[in-house]
């Protein structure tokens, strides 16, 4: 069975100290929620991916653990959770990003109406998503309904609520959806071999009736920073997490054929299980600056940081599943084999949209930036020496 990292009580990964959280010492403590079932959301993931079942029992744990309640959580705790539940079960780990996400945009952008609501839903366990690839045709809006829809919608059947987009460009704006009806669902356009168990596919909203939709924010609202690129360091956790895993995966198929000594083996898994490490506490000090303060003081260092990571989370996904591919060799591509089953999601999860126009924008940002390249992670050492 595969363990995950204890992330909340292991030293700090990376060669430097980091202090506290500022946002978690200003911040009103979260509630405290029950631990997470790890060892039961890691068995069921190969099941959910077979089809045997649904990924909703999984999702009802994360109810019952209090993760999908309204109230806001520290940076540092949300990064943990999506880490730690990568780690054990990829699929479930997207569509619990998906859910944060789209509270954050309500709670950011929505209305005393809007967060009452979703509150209400949070309260009665209905699991949120953000649903932004258009369909074809595309999501419009004619007369009084709606028609097209979108396509790559996770959790088609356990989403109960999806955020989408409606117009384009600078005039795009987020409106809640009620997407609970099964014969608007379209899982057979998904036709990936990884991220089978998220359920995912084309949502048809043709004819649902636009007064219906709640809406957040006003046009072009949505694109503004650190909420937009800034928030991507959630996407980057989950693929430090999904690395991780793949990587223990890795090792427990080793150490039980007694191989995992092997120096051969060793110095395939290592180094990039170090850099994952080193990545996450990248990912996490992302996660810190976009949330806080300085994220609104900086909104362009917010973005560019959490870019950042997730390019970094990425390269080194793919050097993880490249060294899975040579430690565990044949088998590894065994039908049921959980390092290929783990790879195949990460694979495809990492595809994420506009990956050259992150590149461009945070790189130009970070080589743009005057003074020694150690105080990008550190800014208020930035503010406090000029």
């Amino acid at each position: 069975m595969t363990q995950a990292i204890p992330l909340r009580v292991l030293p700090e990964p990376g060669l430097v100290p980091h202090p506290v959280s500022p946002v978690a010492e200003t911040r009103d403590s979260a509630p405290i929620r029950p631990p997470l079932d790890l060892q039961a959301l890691s068995g069921a993931a190969g099941l959910e991916d077979r089809g045997d079942v649904g990924i909703s029992g999984s999702v009802r744990l994360l109810a019952a653990s209090g993760r999908l309640k309204w109230e806001d959580v520290p940076p540092d705790d949300l990064f943990a959770d999506l880490v730690e539940i990568a780690e054990v079960n990829l699929p479930l780990a997207r569509l619990y990003e998906g859910h944060v996400n789209a509270l954050r945009l309500v709670r950011s952008l929505g209305d005393a109406t809007a967060h009452a609501q979703v509150r209400q839903d949070c309260d009665a366990g209905l699991l949120f998503g953000v649903w932004g690839a258009e369909g074809v045709p595309p999501l419009v809006m004619d007369g009084a309904f709606l028609t097209g829809g979108k396509r790559f919608a996770s959790g088609l059947g356990t989403v109960s609520r999806a955020v989408v987009t409606t117009g384009e460009g600078a005039a795009v704006r987020l409106a809640i959806v009620n997407v609970s009806d099964p014969q608007r669902h379209r899982p057979e356009t998904w036709r990936k071999t990884g991220m089978r168990a998220t359920v995912s596919g084309d949502f048809d909203a043709t004819g649902l009736l636009i007064s219906d939709l709640v809406w957040l924010g006003e046009p072009g609202q949505y694109l503004e920073e650190p909420g937009f690129i800034g928030g991507v360091w959630r996407i980057a956790a989950v693929q430090a997490g999904g690395t991780l895993g793949l990587l223990r995966a890795a090792a427990d198929h080793l150490a039980a054929l007694g191989r995992l000594g092997a120096e051969a083996q060793v110095a395939r898994l290592a180094p990039v299980v170090t850099r994952a490490l080193a990545a996450a506490d990248f990912t996490r000090r992302a996660a810190i600056c976009a949330e806080g303060p300085e994220g609104a003081r900086d909104p362009e260092r917010a973005a560019s940081l959490s870019a950042q990571a997730r390019l970094l989370t990425e390269d080194i996904g793919q050097d993880a599943i490249a060294a899975t591919e040579r430690a565990v060799g044949l088998p590894h591509f065994d039908t049921d084999a959980p390092t290929g089953r783990i790879a195949r999601d990460l694979a495809t999860y990492m595809r994420q949209a506009a990956r050259d126009a992150l590149l461009q924008r945070a790189g130009t940002w970070m080589l743009g930036q005057p003074g020694p390249f150690s105080r990008l992670l550190s800014p208020e050492d930035v503010h406090a020496r000029g």
